[in-house]
């Protein structure tokens, strides 16, 4: 899956299930500070994730996600491995 495919699929659900601006989803954008996604976001973020992309997101490496770019690199990453 191309990483633009990806990014386009992660910024539609943002907007779609958390009701985020389109202006928001900058790659450089804090989930927690700037995207006010919380740790029960996450749960359904993670839900979300292995419905739409196919694999099985394990929650200590998602701790290591804190901006929008890590996000979309942390999927892309298990999507293409």
């Amino acid at each position: 899956m191309e990483k633009q495919e990806i990014i386009g699929k992660i910024n539609a659900f943002l907007v779609e299930e958390f009701e985020l601006e389109v202006e928001q989803l900058v790659p450089e954008a804090m989930l927690k500070d700037d995207l006010g996604i919380d740790s029960l976001d996450f749960v359904d973020i993670i839900v979300i994730i292995e419905k739409n992309f196919g694999f099985k997101v394990k929650g200590e490496e998602m701790a290591n996600v804190k901006t929008l770019q890590d996000f979309y690199d942390y999927v892309a990453e298990h999507v293409n491995s």
